[in-house]
């Protein structure tokens, strides 16, 4: 599996004191089904989640995109997320 920015491309962005900088495009959600739901204990870490149900631990994003996130610490703040089920398309 290759990371989900892989062929996702860049921009450039003028900020507002004129320095040009190059962005990453966000790319968009996958629409894998979701297949279950995992009630987290406060300590549990996402890399932990990802391993035990997508058996990777560097597939946090996978569970970001079913629950409708782009950064992983708005999980941090959920009890109840979402299992992804299939491969990335």
């Amino acid at each position: 599996m290759t990371s989900r920015y892989a062929d996702s491309g860049t921009y450039e962005v003028t900020l507002p004191d004129g320095t040009v900088v190059t962005v990453l495009r966000v790319p968009a959600p996958t629409s894998a089904p979701v297949v279950g739901w995992h009630r987290r204990s406060s300590d549990e870490r996402l890399d932990l989640v990802a391993h035990r149900f997508l058996h990777d631990a560097t597939a946090g994003w996978r569970l970001c995109d079913a629950n409708g996130v782009i950064a992983p610490d708005a999980l941090a703040a959920r009890d109840l997320i979402a299992i992804p089920g299939g491969e990335r398309p």
